[in-house]
């Protein structure tokens, strides 16, 4: 048997992962570590932080709070087993088979598994206009890019990742009606 050893200290198989392996702050640790975009931007900025401000962005578009948990754990699975940047992602066909099992259980979790296509495409346009004014401030060579315009103001500094954790929790909790993060 193949196992990960979670933040959490919980052990699983990720390939047979069930709702009982997802734990909140495991995610929240994973992805407050994690650099977007392969780590070839300015600075680190990560995947947490990211998730964070299409959260944001959802609620400045008066989306629901389903919809706003949505985008907030729509790169959830990256906790689990990384990230492959885009253009590459879509070669791997096993990848994408893996990433949507993992993803599907982490809906199924938090209550999300059953959004319809019209909610799927609208935090997918979040997660699209996110990236097209992130590269604009963290890629080389995409500082004339005119990226779509936002309804939220992101933040795109740069935070310690321990602060980006917490405030991933707390927004996360907050959404499933959860208690706010109390770990130092």
């Amino acid at each position: 048997m193949s196992v990960m050893n979670a933040y959490s200290g919980r052990q699983f198989d990720p390939m047979k992962m069930t709702t009982d392996d997802v734990i909140l702050e495991d995610i929240a640790h994973a992805l407050s570590l994690m650099c977007r975009g392969c780590g070839q931007i300015k600075y680190f900025y990560t995947v947490a932080q990211h998730s964070l401000n299409c959260a944001r962005e959802a609620e400045a578009r008066k989306l629901s709070k389903k919809l706003v948990l949505a985008c907030l754990l729509h790169d959830a699975s990256e906790a689990y087993i990384s990230d492959i940047i885009r253009p590459v992602k879509s070669h791997l066909s096993n990848y994408l088979e893996i990433e949507g099992m993992i993803m599907g259980t982490i809906l199924k979790k938090y209550g999300l598994d059953n959004l319809s296509d019209e909610e799927n495409k609208a935090w997918k346009q979040i997660d699209d206009d996110m990236l097209d004014n992130e590269l604009k401030v963290m890629m080389s060579g995409e500082e004339n890019r005119s990226p779509v315009k936002l309804k939220s103001a992101p933040d795109f500094n740069e935070h310690n990742y321990m602060e980006t954790e917490k405030t991933f929790l707390d927004k996360a909790k907050s959404l499933i009606n959860l208690e706010p993060h109390t770990r130092d």
